[in-house]
């Protein structure tokens, strides 16, 4: 029985696209080249035009840092074959990779991307919030390693009355598919979770 749900929180305002949290985590645990647990997405757009002798732009660029989002009603479990995805009672998902048959459903179903195919290990593998670290009362490696102090970590109840309700901005999908565990503070050019005014600058880092 879940007693909590904890979440993150990432103040896209502050993030630098530094890429910290996400070398942090990758050190912390031991991933191969191809996996990362976080991710720093970097949507841009905007245009430059002509106005008499001068020109005007509306350029813009923000960064989100997202790992998994621990969803309240998350893809990957539904799908899992063999049970090894899971939703414990902190409300972290995580995924039991000595049952895990690497079958890549999971990875098919989140919109976030979240569980990745680690191929030296031959199964799937994901953010899990550092639920060891949880356990001691310590913050995930990710957050605690952000310079800019833009994310944070605990009860999403929590984050939402601190920092409001709003859990996704462009590139990321509607809320409503799985109910991420994710509180954003979005950039002052974010665009909404569904605009085509930008892309995503970094298609292969993501």
């Amino acid at each position: 029985m879940m007693t909590t749900q904890y979440g993150f929180y990432i103040d896209s305002s502050k993030c630098t696209g530094c890429k910290t949290c996400q070398l942090a985590c990758k050190d912390y645990k031991d991933l191969s080249v191809d996996v990362n647990f976080r991710r720093v997405y970097e949507y841009s757009g905007g245009t430059w035009q002509a106005d008499g002798d001068t020109w005007r732009q509306d350029v813009f660029a923000y960064y989100l840092s997202i790992a998994c989002n621990h969803c309240a009603d998350p893809a990957c479990t539904k799908v899992c074959p063999s049970g090894a995805m899971a939703k414990h009672e902190n409300g972290l998902v995580r995924v039991d990779e000595e049952v895990c048959i690497g079958c890549k459903s999971c990875a098919m179903a989140c919109p976030y991307g979240a569980p990745q195919y680690d191929a030296t290990k031959g199964h799937m593998t994901k953010c899990d919030g550092c639920h060891e670290r949880v356990a001691e009362g310590k913050q995930p490696v990710c957050v605690e390693s952000c310079p800019l102090r833009a994310l944070e970590f605990g009860p999403v109840d929590e984050l939402r009355q601190k920092h409001g309700e709003i859990g996704a901005v462009a590139p990321l999908p509607p809320q409503h598919f799985t109910h991420p565990s994710l509180v954003i503070k979005p950039s002052r050019k974010a665009r909404p979770s569904g605009s085509h005014e930008g892309v995503l600058g970094n298609p292969k880092e993501v």
